[in-house]
């Protein structure tokens, strides 16, 4: 659409809303109003927030030497830890005492992967073991390539892996006992149709789906003969934007194919999870948006007669920051510390709930990672919203919308029984945004049997911001891109990827890091409202790109 084009429409908004920006004194254009219908209930939201992804278990030691964020402790809603390509695909990720001894085939240690989830279950979560990428000793002509410097091909001889897998299953078995691990999640392949992770060695698409097919009923059924019939299993697509084949040709090949491995029809599988990824802030995706991405995993499986599947994102939110550090643009953890992302993160949600999807996967929340630093508001928005699961959602229409162009203020609402909560957002996909908008929520408050009820509203925008501080800083102290391996656009600047200047990183760490620990902190504000002909109205002011949650429940 040209620039002209814009004018003319948003010139047409305004001419709409005129009559009633008048007869309010001028406030409607930034007024937004919903009704919170409690009587009209829907389907319990899921926890969306219920997993995060480590990108390389042998390069950290947070498992082998597990520790929580007491303050500020992701797992109070994270319950899924995926360990990626934790089987396999170069000399760091095949487990075995020599990866590099093609004349043994068998010399396994486990021991990696085994520590590795008992640290997990240490903290208190569930390990979500991607499996997968073939170990370079089981393909002759293995090929390191791709973004991800893994052997991309499939395996000479899939009995050789078969027992490969066989034996990583017995060996968790014996660890842990098969009641424990059958409440584990496994998944076949990181983004199964994309060349840059699978592929055979002419790279021709038909050839390839068939050899993604066979080393995922390979795997299922080592697993299931090892774990248990009801093992829970599934796998990750791109979806988002085309790989080099079609992801229904495997969705088709475990509903209605003949197994590579059994020989019967079909395959066993639990979960189809894509990838999700923006470009960068103020720039979609070229591919689907994320309902279309849920709606077509969702739509395929129906199609092919699958049932009771869950539909997650494994990875995902956005590429790159809108600035580059010296080595690359990419951003660390797939976010930017602006009050932006927590916008743009309830937005996400909100969609992810609304079109049917059970989760949403993340790399990180803090400054620090997983463990480390303080809150984002990032983290902020996810610990609010992971409240809101296993409540039903409420009926909530927008009764008037404002005129703010470009921009989107909406609302989710969620019931238990006990406690209604709500979350608002206002959002544009810029980062320059600067239009606030004036929010009225008009509440059924009958259900809560009561003439009062108490009211907590978490404001997330700059107040509970650091990163707002930390730009400022970087001028006074001349803390420039190239102070940066990364984007500087990341939050996690705890990280040497991300502030890799040394004496940049001395500053931060011994004389702003307490500054900004104070600057990320989540205030509630609490009051009484009083119950009038069974409503109460809820009403705040959203900053730009702030996120706002109300709980309110009867009072005492």
């Amino acid at each position: 659409m040209s620039a002209l084009t814009y004018f003319f429409s948003y010139l047409l908004s305004l001419l709409i809303a005129l009559p009633g920006i008048i007869a309010s004194g001028g406030k409607t254009a930034n007024d937004y109003q919903f009704d919170v219908n409690t009587s009209q209930l829907g389907e319990a939201v899921p926890n969306t927030l219920s997993n995060v992804n480590i990108w390389d278990m042998q390069g950290t030691d947070l498992f082998t030497n597990p520790r929580v964020n007491e303050k500020y402790n992701i797992l109070e809603f994270v319950e899924y830890i995926q360990l990626m390509q934790c089987t396999g695909g170069n000399a760091d990720r095949d487990l075995f005492v020599d990866p590099l001894n093609n004349d043994v085939l068998d010399d396994y240690d486990f021991s990696p992967l085994i520590e590795n989830c008992a640290g997990i279950l240490e903290l208190g979560a569930k390990p979500h073991l991607k499996l997968g990428s073939v170990p370079l000793k089981y393909s002759q002509n293995a090929l390191k390539g791709g973004n991800f410097d893994t052997n991309l091909y499939p395996p000479d001889d899939y009995d050789v892996y078969y027992d490969y897998m066989v034996a990583m299953a017995k060996a968790l078995v014996d660890e842990f006992g098969a009641e424990e691990v059958l409440t584990w999640r496994f998944g076949v392949m990181t983004e199964f149709e994309n060349s840059d992770w699978f592929m055979v060695p002419d790279g021709d698409p038909a050839k390839t789906a068939e050899a993604y097919c066979k080393l995922y009923d390979y795997t299922v059924d080592a697993l299931q003969k090892n774990i248990g019939e009801d093992v829970f299993v599934g796998a990750h697509a791109m979806v988002v934007t085309e790989g080099l084949w079609d992801e229904r040709i495997f969705i088709n090949h475990c509903a209605s194919g003949t197994n590579y491995k059994t020989g019967v029809t079909g395959t066993r599988i639990c979960f189809l999870s894509a990838s999700f990824y923006d470009n960068r802030p103020g720039e979609y995706t070229k591919g689907y948006t994320l309902p279309e991405t849920i709606a077509h995993l969702q739509q395929s499986a129906k199609d092919a007669g699958l049932e009771n599947l869950i539909f997650g994102v494994d990875e995902g939110r956005m590429l790159w920051g809108i600035n580059s550090g010296a080595d690359d643009n990419q951003l660390l953890t797939r976010m930017v510390g602006y009050t932006y992302q927590a916008a743009y993160d309830a937005r996400l949600n909100k969609q992810l709930i609304e079109q049917g999807g059970d989760y949403f996967s993340s790399w990180g929340y803090l400054s620090g990672g997983l463990f480390d630093g303080y809150p984002t508001v990032s983290f902020h928005v996810a610990k609010q919203l992971s409240a809101f699961a296993g409540s039903k959602q409420v009926n909530t229409e927008n009764t008037k919308s404002g005129v703010i162009y470009g921009a989107e203020v909406d609302v989710l609402s969620a019931f238990d029984g006990k406690t209604l909560r709500i979350m608002a957002y206002n959002f544009k996909n810029t980062l320059d945004y600067n239009k606030s908008a004036d929010l009225e929520l008009s509440v059924d408050a009958s259900v809560f049997n009561s003439d009062k009820v108490n009211v907590t509203v978490y404001t997330v925008d700059d107040n509970c911001n650091y990163f707002d501080e930390w730009q400022q800083d970087r001028v006074t102290y001349n803390i420039g891109d190239d102070c940066f391996g990364w984007s500087p656009d990341d939050p996690q600047i705890g990280s040497t990827v991300t502030l890799k200047d040394s004496a940049a990183r001395e500053l931060y760490i011994t004389e702003l890091y307490d500054k900004y620990e104070k600057c990320a902190q989540l205030i509630p504000a609490t009051y009484t409202a009083d119950v009038v002909d069974g409503k109460i109205v809820l009403d705040t002011t959203l900053a730009p790109n702030a996120v706002v949650f109300f709980e309110v429940s009867a009072a005492e």
